[in-house]
């Protein structure tokens, strides 16, 4: 659990809400609420979206942009965004479908923006083709695995039709290789190597490997490149990472592969091949 969710870690399920439904009161309703956490000053709720719930007529889910600043010594600017759910007198941070058992969050999420689709993550299509699809993935996760080389495959046969856009995504904590890994195909497709995501599949390596130099001796021999440590350390390299990185945080991606088309997420990952 990240430290903005422990600090805002409140009682709100279900409990009573006064205000009407709106934007400005939900704001306002939890701002006062986190205020409340002795550890936080300066907090700043602001409303985003607002999406009217199919499976419950009345109820809206809200995504809010939370920022707040962490009384330390030095003081840390904190930053998240959050999902909550209101019909207008009750409100809450979940909600799960009791016949499927799934949690609604996982069917309100950002879309993706204009700016979000830019060059460097366009991997393959033309910028103006009829669908944009957008794929975060790290390379060592085993769905991905099994879901974004096939994808991918089709998808680039019909470069008019789709826009395929790649964002690095990965899970350190489960994949630590795949943090190297992603840094050496950023530092392949500065220097012009072609489908460096398509090979960045079959890279053979134990998942939890941490020799970097072994790491990137997998990736060349892969991808048939020289990648060098001082390559992946080319601060372009981390630029890129750092933006992919940030439009997961904006978009609020928490795990892989995760998928949009047209700008709105596919939660299927199949809806791509039903488009016309």
């Amino acid at each position: 659990m990240s430290l903005m969710l422990k600090l805002l870690s409140t009682t709100l399920l279900l409990s009573s809400f006064v205000y009407a439904s709106t934007s400005e009161k939900i704001s306002d309703f939890l701002e006062d609420k986190f205020s409340e956490n002795p550890r936080l000053e300066s907090v700043h709720v602001k409303v985003e979206d607002v999406t009217p719930l199919k499976q419950l007529p009345q109820w809206n889910a809200y995504i809010l942009d939370v920022s707040a600043v962490l009384k330390m010594k030095p003081k840390q600017t904190i930053h998240q965004k959050m999902i909550w759910f209101s019909n207008g007198e009750m409100i809450t941070k979940d909600l799960t479908d009791i016949n499927t058992g799934e949690s609604l969050v996982e069917h309100v999420k950002p879309k993706v923006k204009a700016k979000n689709y830019t060059k460097e993550n366009l991997i393959y299509g033309n910028t103006n083709a009829r669908h944009k699809v957008v794929i975060f993935s790290d390379p060592l996760c085993p769905f991905c695995r099994g879901f974004v080389p096939g994808a991918v495959k089709t998808m680039k046969k019909e470069p008019q039709k789709y826009a395929i856009y790649y964002y690095h995504f990965p899970l350190a904590r489960l994949h630590p290789a795949s943090v190297t890994l992603v840094k050496a195909a950023v530092a392949a497709e500065l220097q012009g190597v072609k489908d460096v995501i398509l090979k960045l599949y079959n890279v053979k390596i134990n998942p939890r490997e941490r020799n970097t130099q072994k790491i990137l001796d997998a990736f060349n021999a892969a991808e048939g490149t020289k990648i060098t440590l001082n390559n992946i350390k080319n601060s372009q390299v981390l630029k890129q990472l750092q933006h992919d990185k940030m439009v997961a945080s904006d978009l609020m991606v928490s795990g892989t592969p995760t998928v949009y088309l047209d700008g709105t997420i596919d939660n299927t990952k199949k809806k791509y091949l039903k488009v016309k």
